[in-house]
């Protein structure tokens, strides 16, 4: 394919731009990686991802749900329980976080030092 096939026009008709929208946010991806593991309680969420504050947390996942990529399933239990997990929608991210993990292998490792910076420079 040539990259005038991949172009499109900048706005909300644009693939990528819709793509972004969804999944842009410092932890979204996390959190949809973590789901593709199996059904999560917010919790567990939470210990998986521990530099995340529950604000944030809790902001990202509503905006996942609102966008149709998890479910969040609560049971009429005291104390409350409730579970997110993907959609089938979300599911069909796998291939996109696999190509993201096989690029990703090929950056440098940030060791605080700033080196990795400098293949961007």
């Amino acid at each position: 394919m040539t990259s005038a096939e991949h172009a499109c026009e900048p706005g909300p008709a644009c693939p990528v731009t819709r793509a972004v929208a969804v999944l842009g946010g410092k932890w979204k991806l996390h959190i949809v990686f973590h789901l593709m593991q199996g059904t999560k309680r917010f919790s567990e969420l939470r210990r998986a991802i521990p530099d995340v504050t529950q604000q944030m947390l809790t902001a990202q996942l509503r905006e996942l749900e609102v966008d149709g990529i998890i479910t969040r399933t609560v049971y009429p239990v005291v104390p409350p329980k409730v579970e997110y997990a993907l959609t089938p929608l979300g599911a069909k991210l796998k291939a996109v976080t696999g190509a993201l993990e096989t690029w990703g292998r090929g950056l440098p490792v940030d060791d605080g030092s700033g080196a990795a910076d400098q293949h961007s420079a």
